[in-house]
Formats: structure tokens, C-alpha cells, sequence
């Protein structure tokens, strides 16, 4: 893990309201994107299988969040986890939008 990662992965979730850490084809960060998608939500999408330094930010991730897997979600600055952690908010999961101007 680079400096220059860590960086990357801090930028990104302090510059947008909603993240989604992903693999264009793992099927919890598609059901994750699509979950967001039904709510109309705004959400910045970086797809870690498709960018030279994929590796480098998911080793970041894991260093700050202890979570290695994808999807791996921030709204608000805030981790929230994985997709099965996303579906679980689902009945305050537009409050949580709000709160971050994603919808």
C-alpha cells in the first residue's frame, strides 16, 4: 500500500457524498449500485479491476476500514461496509442520502 493510495481513497471520499469501492463484475457492488440507483441517489463509483492502482486502494481501504472485501461504501465520510451492511439500512438509508446531498 502507497502513500499515494491512502491519499487517492481519502480525497475520494471527502470530495463526494456517497462512494462505492467496486469490481465491475462482482455481483454484491452491482446489487449495492443498483440499491442506490433505485433511490435516485448520486454516488461516485470507482471500479478497483478496472484502474492501474485498483490493488493499491483496496489495500488502503483495508487499512483504514479492516474491510479487504468489495463493495466497500462511505456516505457522509462515514464507512459503512459492505453490501449486506448497505441493505441492512435500507429503511434510513434515504435519511442518510439527504444528509449527504446525494438525493
Amino acid at each position: 500500500m502507497s502513500a499515494a493510495a491512502t491519499g487517492k481513497v481519502q480525497n475520494i471520499i471527502n470530495e463526494n457524498g456517497v462512494v462505492v469501492f467496486s469490481k465491475s463484475y462482482c455481483p454484491y457492488c452491482r446489487a449495492s449500485k443498483d440499491l442506490l440507483n433505485q433511490l435516485g441517489a448520486k454516488y461516485y463509483a470507482l471500479e478497483l479491476d478496472q484502474i492501474e492502482d485498483g490493488s493499491d486502494i483496496q489495500s488502503a481501504l483495508a487499512s483504514l476500514t479492516s474491510q479487504r472485501t468489495v463493495p466497500n461504501i462511505f456516505i457522509n465520510k462515514v464507512h459503512i461496509g459492505g453490501n449486506s451492511d448497505l441493505q441492512a439500512k435500507k429503511s434510513q438509508l434515504r435519511g442518510l442520502l439527504e444528509e449527504a446531498g446525494a438525493v
